[in-house]
């Protein structure tokens, strides 16, 4: 016997509801049509995403992103940012400050934490970067024979986020200067790398994706880690065919357990860190590899980090393993030149510029280990540490030490312009802050 199916108005009108659901899925997924989405955390939180436009759809990876449709921007970057208000639930005043993660932000050290999104785009041999997207952060798939696995082939660039006091803004510190770096290191290591627009944009998405991450004013900052590999297959000693940059980030504290007290170095006259004719000069992820073994071996001895001479007098200063050096004598400051054998750092170059527009002298040029010994002040500069009071240095087991155990006034003076200047609490009159508000 037959039996009949009685539909209700009800079904019916589900049956609407997934048929069209199941025609937008079709759209949202076809390589043809191009749209642009809002993108929101799919794991339970409040967080308030700024509207970004992007002309490629989400990959399989990233289909537990919630998806709604925001008004289209889009530049030749591949990602824009819209310089609009956070899209918000509700309107009120009091919803627009991002609710924080929970962490505990008065003990987060620097160390990564995993946080939501990072930001990926990928390149051929052709030289041009296909346009980005945002990912869920998480690990990724490399060939083994990749180029940056077998040969190197990789940079990476590192910057920071503030949150300012009102809670709400969020400033970066001259992205446009990584921008430059990447490329200049990327010219040095046959590599293409995005423009500058592409570089900043996709930093700028990753960091507003990641929004509740970035510390509360005065408890840290949001570390930035762009990178650019050879993520081809290779196997011969050439470029890789493929290329990809990538942006992610981490909450962080200070980089140096010893917060802003000052650190105790050591100077190293066996081991270098870099050559003439070499890679010194760029960000190149194997410079950092090289200076692992002379690092461990001071930290185990109770130093905070070693100080690289050059290789061929063994008398001149050249750099920390991961910032560079500054020596004040009779308020004259001064700092190794950059020479192909030091990296360009960008903290470096605002703290020159800073102590310049404060009329204080600075010199770049040869400094020997001697006049190192016998400084009033010696400081440390770099993205991760800002700036750090250096309390002692020992050489060829001779220990000099420095000031009453904290910053000199040279380097306290230059220290709070700086941070005041990052974080938005001065002026900015060198127009080197973006702000992300």
């Amino acid at each position: 016997p037959s039996v009949t199916h009685y539909i209700t108005d009800t079904q019916r009108e589900r049956r609407k509801k997934k048929d069209s659901k199941r025609t937008m899925e079709r759209a949202t997924h076809s390589p043809s049509l191009n749209q642009s989405y809002l993108l929101s955390p799919s794991r339970a939180s409040t967080t308030r995403l700024h509207s970004f436009s992007f002309t490629r759809n989400l990959s399989p990876s990233t289909s537990s992103i919630k998806l709604q449709r925001s008004s289209p921007s889009v530049s030749s970057s591949g990602v824009s940012l819209t310089r609009c208000n956070a899209v918000l639930s509700n309107s009120s005043s009091s919803k627009d400050v991002t609710e924080l993660a929970d962490i505990d932000w008065d003990n987060i050290g620097f160390g990564l934490k995993p946080t939501d999104y990072m930001y990926v785009m990928k390149c051929n041999l052709g030289g041009e970067f296909s346009n980005g997207e945002l990912q869920r952060f998480g690990n990724i798939e490399v060939s083994p024979s990749a180029g940056v696995l077998n040969y190197g082939q990789g940079l990476f660039e590192g910057m920071k986020a503030y949150r300012k006091q009102d809670g709400k803004n969020i400033l970066l510190f001259r992205p446009e200067e990584n921008a430059t770096r990447m490329r200049c290191g990327a010219e040095r290591m046959c590599m293409p790398a995005p423009t500058i627009d592409q570089f900043v944009e996709a930093v700028k998405a990753t960091v507003l994706a990641n929004k509740r991450w970035v510390p509360p004013p005065g408890k840290g900052s949001l570390y930035i880690r762009p990178l650019l590999m050879g993520t081809g297959a290779v196997l011969g000693l050439a470029p890789a065919p493929e290329y990809t940059f990538l942006v992610y980030v981490s909450p962080v504290g200070n980089y140096f357990k010893e917060g802003v007290s000052p650190i105790n170095l050591i100077v190293e006259s066996e081991f270098h860190r870099a050559t003439p004719g070499g890679t010194g000069g760029v960000k190149t992820i194997g410079n950092y590899a090289a200076v692992l073994k002379a690092q461990s071996v001071a930290k185990a001895k109770g130093y905070s980090d070693v100080l690289y001479l050059d290789c061929i007098y063994k008398r001149y200063l050249e750099e920390v393993s991961s910032c560079n050096i500054f020596i004040v004598k009779d308020n004259v400051i001064s700092t190794p030149e950059i020479r192909g054998t030091i990296l360009p750092g960008i903290t470096r170059k605002s703290i020159v510029d800073v102590a310049r527009s404060q009329g204080l002298k600075v010199e770049e040029r040869n400094v020997t280990v001697d006049e190192l010994l016998e400084a009033d002040e010696v400081f440390c500069t770099g993205t991760a540490v800002v700036v750090s009071p250096v309390g002692s240095i020992t050489y060829k087991g001779k220990r000099v030490s420095y000031g009453e155990g904290s910053f000199g006034p040279v380097s306290e003076k230059l220290y709070t312009v700086l941070t005041s200047l990052q974080m938005g609490l001065t002026e900015d009159n060198m127009k080197w802050t973006v702000n992300l508000s």
